[in-house]
């Protein structure tokens, strides 16, 4: 059976020391100036909006239907690791980015680090910041500035199918141990079902198990980058799942895949390693297994309870947008009203967990959780977000480090190895950093 091991201190990446390091960092930046009133002829302000998250389109409906100031014309894009990310790289370059668009936290110091957001830290007052937690503050403020409001946060949790966890005799697994075990009484009892999924095209659940971990896969050293992708708390994150697939006990399938979905409406994937917005993804995808889920703290490595961030979603303003205060009114509304996360809870397809603690109430009554038979789940989230450690920084140069392990992971059903595409994200990362003209600390 597999231990943790001691938990190292490593030095914690300071927000200071992402603008010190990025040389290039405000390059191109544009200004945050509130250059965006009532158009001369009267008529709203109008701005573009990209973004992908569940019940986007009722949030923008909402809006425009409540303000006359302002209206938001919106695009769906595909998700981050989908391509949308590539899609708004391109549109920045290109002059023709949209005024404001989702990004998740892991790829905003990306951004910020191409020159790609301005600082709206003006158009952000204290009061706003307040509003919420302290982790989500924490991941979008770099350098003392401001660069995205927060929407949720996502904690991490395991859903599962009750009645085959029942007819197998198994408990809901507290630990990583016992998440194996309860993985080998699964199979024994029906050969065909599988505890989870690891997915080979998407490397951030593999990258929250190692926050989880205990991990710290940026920091800097004597004025330098510090990237520790392959540390001995990743490599044990690695070494447990690369397990659980070298003994089949968990499916390698793509991520929300139609072959991920038949194998849980037919059920032979028996649990979800997710995080507080997976709770709408398999609501919406399962619509017959209504009744049959229910969700539990994800394991830890001793029971004790922790967590890492899985995605969450922030509203970033482009840096060419003349429009930034019009663009922060509406990330505003979206991110700190009720009247905004009813309307993107009430679509039934999400289960955003809100940055903004106080409206977790009113995301708790817009749910319907007749899918999981009338659980809290809310309450559970609650819990676990408070369990999110506090010492992970994502670096600047994410997209290649996701890029690298993305490559990496689609070899796995071929003879490659996890702990294989940590070694070669580790170096492709730090290439990445020396090709932008980072200091890189040797060691």
């Amino acid at each position: 059976m597999l231990s943790p091991t001691p938990r190292r201190r490593t030095p914690r990446l300071t927000a200071a020391a992402v603008i010190a390091l990025s040389t290039t960092l405000l390059a191109g930046c544009g200004g945050s100036g509130g250059h965006d009133g009532p158009a001369a002829d009267g008529k709203p302000v109008t701005i573009t909006f990209w973004g992908w998250a569940k019940g986007t389109k009722e949030v923008v409906a909402a809006f425009n239907a409540s303000h006359t100031d302002v209206q938001v014309s919106f695009e769906e894009i595909p998700s981050g690791v989908a391509g949308g990310y590539a899609k708004i790289s391109n549109a920045v370059k290109a002059g023709n980015a949209p005024d404001v668009f989702n990004t998740e936290y892991q790829q905003l110091p990306d951004f910020v680090s191409q020159g790609a957001v301005q600082d709206i830290g003006k158009l952000v007052p204290t009061e706003l910041r307040n509003k919420y937690l302290p982790q989500a503050v924490e991941l979008t403020t770099l350098g003392g500035k401001t660069w995205a409001l927060p929407l949720d946060a996502a904690p991490q949790a395991f859903y599962y199918r009750k009645d085959l966890f029942e007819q197998a005799g198994v408990t809901v697994p507290r630990t990583w141990d016992e998440f194996r075990t309860a993985a080998q009484k699964l199979k024994q009892a029906n050969p065909a079902t599988r505890i989870a999924t690891f997915f080979p095209d998407d490397p951030s659940p593999f990258e929250t198990l190692a926050w989880q971990g205990g991990a710290h896969w940026f920091g800097t050293a004597d004025g330098a980058w510090k990237v520790d992708i392959d540390s001995p708390d990743t490599r044990r994150v690695a070494d447990y799942w690369q397990q659980l697939i070298d003994d089949d006990l968990v499916r390698v399938q793509p991520s929300f895949s139609q072959q991920w979905t038949a194998s849980l409406q037919k059920g032979e994937t028996a649990g979800y390693v997710g995080a507080s917005w997976g709770a709408g993804v398999l609501k919406s995808s399962l619509p017959d297994a209504s009744g049959k889920w229910a969700v539990a703290p994800v394991p830890t490595w001793d029971g004790t309870p922790a967590s890492g961030m899985l995605g969450g979603t922030t509203f970033a303003v482009s840096k060419d947008s003349k429009k930034a205060a019009a663009a922060v009114e509406f990330s505003t509304w979206a991110t700190t009203t009720p009247e905004g996360i009813k309307a993107r809870i009430a679509s039934g397809t999400s289960s955003a967990y809100p940055a903004a603690p106080e409206l977790v109430p009113t995301a708790k009554a817009a749910f319907n959780t007749d899918f999981y038979g009338g659980q809290d789940v809310y309450a559970l989230y609650a819990d676990a977000a408070k369990s999110i450690r506090t010492d992970w920084t994502w670096g600047p140069t994410m997209g290649a480090t996701n890029n690298s392990l993305k490559d990496s992971f689609a070899k796995l059903t071929g003879g490659g190895t996890i702990a294989q595409a940590d070694g070669t994200a580790q170096q492709a990362t730090t290439a990445e950093l020396k090709n932008r003209g980072l200091k890189v600390a040797q060691g």
